[in-house]
């Protein structure tokens, strides 16, 4: 072994965090050996407690989400939105700040479900609003309104959170390190950040982070796959998995290895300026006046119904309702939350990684605002052009809708209609395959400061380390799909992903307690006891007592 890889290797042993290391590595390939041994019993067990979890905190996820969104719009508009997370400059431009923001939190789950989700609202509305019909002009509207509200401001606000939580205690507290226990450290004190519960958090964080990563890249891999043999005819078997995933798993890799400035910034400028082109395309090649009334309409919609939508639960049979309407809020609306809450420890720790220097009114605003402000229109133009070609029966989602094929398909049938098609389908693949490598790489760069205690700039082994970790579960999962174990380890992921919520949740009272006891309060006087006794008694005075001041009448 030369200097150099003896080198690396001690810098390997001496940056990591052993504790959250070893039980983040051995949780994650504990589950993959699992599937192995026994795939039915873990599958059944982790559904088990999924459906448990979904049935008793379901409420919980809605209300906490929604009092997030309320608090981010708060800090964007109020007193509170000009605390700086440090005493630098910002590192990158406010457009790479915002590319790499938007790259590397879920652009690769826009992407995959921009073709296809609202056709599922579209056949099967909320049942929020009920006199709506299935398949008819007026669910069009309704399904892009519900559409923007899941991939709008509630997604984007629990990773939005965690980032100004762990960003601003890390640059404004001295030996606070970078990683997820640190949002909480009013709460734990930053004593207790090396204690027992700080660990349970990061190490959760590690698996939460493995497991929903590996699970989109297995279904990105299934989209690229599936376009090949859709488009081409060439059908891939598990080698084929393979090379797909190691292909992959060495682009996001090596992007890692360069670094945020390198690799995930000019990666994710790139991702921006190819969506856009493919939006506007999309928007020009199809229905473009009948899109721009559908999106007036359902952005209006989502803004007048976004308090009722976010806290719809249908009250089903306990409260002797409709217990289908709840099942249809925990399918789609809770189910996104949880996904989401899974992937925030990741994407708060890389928000927070890219956003020092900046105030917290401009991460708020980026987080919630700029990135919706990219998500609205892409799921107006390409899920409407879908919705718009199913109901005139230009193109035949039916299939997709039913569950007889996957979701991974829509692009290819909608694009498939469109003059160039083929290019249309390419730059949908390379599109959502660079998506998801700018959030695979920045979600491993992620585990990686998580298994260092917070360094910010882990050594390369360790990154490849948990490169190769993530590559591996993923090309599992694809060729274990034919038992559902791909399922299984996404329900895993929303199990995770509910304690989040309490995390998300905790982080933001963290971020009240601490400004309003540095930078005053905003509801109440400074002055206003919270708890306890407010009357302030005076000390009677003390009497003269012999040779003491005698008070006289004269002025």
């Amino acid at each position: 072994m030369s200097d150099a890889d003896q080198g690396m290797v001690d810098e390997f042993l001496e940056e990591i965090d052993l504790v959250v290391f070893a039980f983040g590595a051995l949780l994650t390939v504990g589950v993959i050996a699992a599937f192995f041994i026994s795939p039915s019993t873990v599958e059944s067990g982790i559904s088990t407690l999924n459906d448990q979890m979904l049935g008793a905190f379901n409420w919980a996820l809605l209300l906490i989400v929604f009092l997030i969104v309320l608090f981010l719009l708060f800090l964007i508009v109020g007193p509170w939105g000009k605390i700086k997370m440090g005493d630098e400059d910002p590192e990158y431009s406010f457009l790479s700040f915002f590319a790499m923001l938007y790259s590397a939190g879920f652009a690769a789950g826009v992407v995959f479900w921009g073709p296809t989700e609202a056709l599922f609202y579209y056949d099967a509305p909320s049942p929020l609003f009920g006199g709506v019909e299935g398949g008819s002009a007026e669910a069009m509207t309704v399904a892009i309104q519900q559409t923007l509200f899941h991939w709008a401001l509630p997604q984007l606000a629990v990773f939005t959170i965690m980032g100004i939580a762990i960003g601003y205690f890390a640059y404004n507290y001295e030996n606070v390190p970078l990683r997820v226990s640190s949002a909480l450290t009013p709460i734990i004190g930053a004593d207790n950040l090396d204690g027992p519960f700080a660990k349970t958090v990061d190490i959760l964080a590690v698996f939460a982070t493995i497991g929903g990563v590996a699970t989109s890249l297995g279904f990105i891999g299934s989209q690229f796959i599936t376009g090949l043999d859709y488009q081409w005819g060439i059908s891939m078997g598990n080698i084929g998995i393979l090379l797909v995933v190691t292909f992959m798993t060495l682009l996001f890799t090596t992007s890692m290895v360069l670094g945020v400035d390198k690799g995930i910034r000019r990666l994710s400028n790139f991702n921006m300026i190819l969506f856009v082109v493919l939006m506007v395309a999309t928007f020009i090649v199809g229905p473009t006046l009948f899109l721009i009334l559908l999106g007036t309409q359902a952005f209006g919609g989502m803004i007048t119904d976004f308090v009722s939508m976010s806290l719809f639960t249908g009250a089903g049979a306990l409260g002797a309702g409709n217990p289908e309407a709840t099942e249809w809020m925990n399918t789609w609306t809770v189910f996104y939350w949880a996904w989401a809450l899974s992937w925030s420890p990741f994407a708060g720790l890389f928000i927070a990684r890219i956003s020092k220097g900046r105030t917290v009114r401009e991460v708020a605003f980026t987080g919630i605002v700029a990135t919706s402000a990219a998500t609205i229109p892409w799921f107006t133009f390409v899920g409407g052009t879908a919705v718009w070609s199913q109901h005139n029966n230009i193109a035949d989602f039916s299939a997709v809708m039913s569950g007889e094929a996957g979701a991974e398909i829509s692009g290819f049938i909608l694009f498939e209609t469109f003059p160039l098609g083929s290019l249309f389908m390419l730059a949908f693949m390379v599109l959502v395959t660079t998506f998801f490598v700018t959030s695979a790489d920045s979600s491993t760069l992620a585990v990686s400061m998580m298994t260092t205690g917070g360094k910010a700039r882990p050594s390369t082994i360790n990154r490849i380390f948990w490169g190769v970790v993530l590559g591996m579960t993923a090309a599992i999962l694809m060729i274990l799909g034919g038992t559902g174990s791909a399922n299984t380890l996404q329900q895993a992921a929303i199990i995770t992903g509910t304690p989040f919520a309490f995390v998300c949740f905790l982080a933001m009272l963290s971020l009240i307690k601490d400004f309003g006891s540095s930078y005053g309060r905003v509801l109440l006087q400074d002055e206003t006891v919270l708890i306890g006794s407010s009357a302030k008694t005076e000390p009677e005075p003390e009497s003269p007592g012999p040779g003491g001041p005698v008070e006289s009448d004269d002025d």
